[in-house]
């Protein structure tokens, strides 16, 4: 049986002495190493895939951008190729896992690439970024983002302690990678948040009863941009979108916006979905002194110390609705929106904070005015989105849609 095998991307032209200790830490495991030079010059040793590939992959010519010493160019141009070439190497089981190491633009330079494998490749970036906002470097992949805690030159007391954890525990990682066999059950993906989770649970057991495997996504802005990539990755055969809170965060201005992105994966796949407009009461802030000054004379319900809610308005609720209706007005496979009228959340409930029937109606009215794809159906319930009637029939129904699938199939 071969051993597996970590990759290491990384400027070996000048950070030469640094992936030469990450290389040994690794084989000293008992892996083997493939080595990509991701610098824009010559490199110290030889690689196994070298930046003139690399370079070749997005169209250009590494030799051209080094003789006009352009690093800028020659970094965007080795990001770009990366992309396109790691999930290739990957496919031909040329590696088993990622490891890299740099800065900010290292690690602007390979983490793209990394994004691109399938989620559940091992990859591993040590960055001096990575103790703080890494989404823009991790989007909504599954890279371990492992901090530096000192610059990513040369090896010192510090770094080589932080060079042979992150070498272990890639090692770590790719040695015991599951050989589980995958489950043959068809996977739906759900979304939830804290204030719909009653109606998502119950769901959730409808669907596993039928014999479902259920992925949950919390819909914190990372959640909704991960179910969207393995619906288009193709690991989810049914979606139960339930909660699409993060168009709130997305238009106005909150902490947890799911991107433009949000709710095209399922419309362009053309898998069944179910899809409610869980929390769209809601706008998500952090503590009371983070909210934008122009809200601060609108509603707001402080969850705790460090999240808090503000309630959408009317005019806000029609600006939902249409890029709601936009997204789903794409749809190229059967799609049911499922209308709550007692309510979007818990909060959105009778005698509780947030409970405005006036200002839901103008989102149902603008949903219904501004839908016009065939494919999607339009169902009203006389229902709270947690009442288990509305959880059930949204169960039943997607169930119904999985079902028609198949036979037609």
């Amino acid at each position: 049986m071969n051993k597996r095998t970590v990759a290491i991307a990384g400027t070996f032209d000048s950070k030469s002495e640094e992936f030469l200790f990450i290389k040994e830490q690794i084989e000293k495991t008992g892996l083997n190493t493939y080595l990509i030079h991701t610098g824009i010059f010559s490199p110290a040793f030889k690689p196994d895939v070298t930046n003139q590939q690399i370079a070749e992959a997005a169209g250009a010519n590494i030799t051209e951008i080094a003789s006009n010493r352009d690093r800028a160019q020659g970094t965007k141009v080795i990001a770009k190729g990366l992309e396109i070439l790691l999930p290739k190497l990957y496919s031909e089981g040329k590696f088993d896992g990622i490891i890299s190491a740099g800065g900010s633009g290292g690690t602007s330079m390979v983490t793209p690439s990394m994004r691109a494998l399938p989620i559940g490749v091992p990859k591993l970036m040590i960055s001096t970024v990575a103790a703080g906002d890494v989404s823009g470097y991790v989007g909504s992949s599954d890279i371990f983002m492992y901090p530096s805690i000192v610059d990513v030159a040369g090896i010192n007391s510090i770094s080589k302690k932080i060079f042979t954890n992150a070498a272990n525990a890639i090692s770590g990682m790719v040695t015991n990678l599951s050989t589980e066999q995958v489950s043959e059950k068809k996977v739906i993906a759900a979304s939830m948040f804290g204030v719909t989770t009653p109606s998502v649970e119950v769901s959730r057991r409808l669907l596993e009863d039928h014999g479902y495997e259920v992925l949950v996504f919390h819909a914190t802005g990372a959640g909704g941009k991960s179910m969207e990539k393995l619906i288009t990755d193709g690991h989810i055969t049914g979606v139960l979108d339930l909660t699409t809170t993060e168009w709130c965060d997305e238009l106005f201005g909150g902490n947890m916006p799911g991107g433009e992105h949000r709710l095209e994966a399922a419309a362009t796949t053309g898998i069944p979905q179910v899809v409610s407009l869980g929390a769209l009461d809601m706008v998500n802030f952090g503590a009371v002194d983070t909210i934008p000054e122009k809200y601060q004379d609108r509603l707001f319900y402080q969850h705790n110390p460090m999240v808090t809610l503000m309630r959408t308005t009317a005019e806000e609720n029609q600006r939902l609705g249409e890029t709601i209706a936009e997204k789903l007005n794409q749809v190229t496979g059967k799609t049911i929106l499922m209308l709550p009228l007692k309510g979007l959340s818990s909060l959105d409930s009778k005698d509780n904070e947030f409970y405005a029937p006036a200002i839901d109606q103008v989102l149902f009215d603008t949903l219904n005015a501004n839908i016009n794809n065939p494919l999607v159906e339009i169902i009203s319930l006389n229902y709270n989105i947690n009442d288990p009637q509305f959880a059930t029939a949204a169960a039943e129904n997607l169930t119904q849609l999985m079902n028609t699938q198949n036979n037609y199939i």
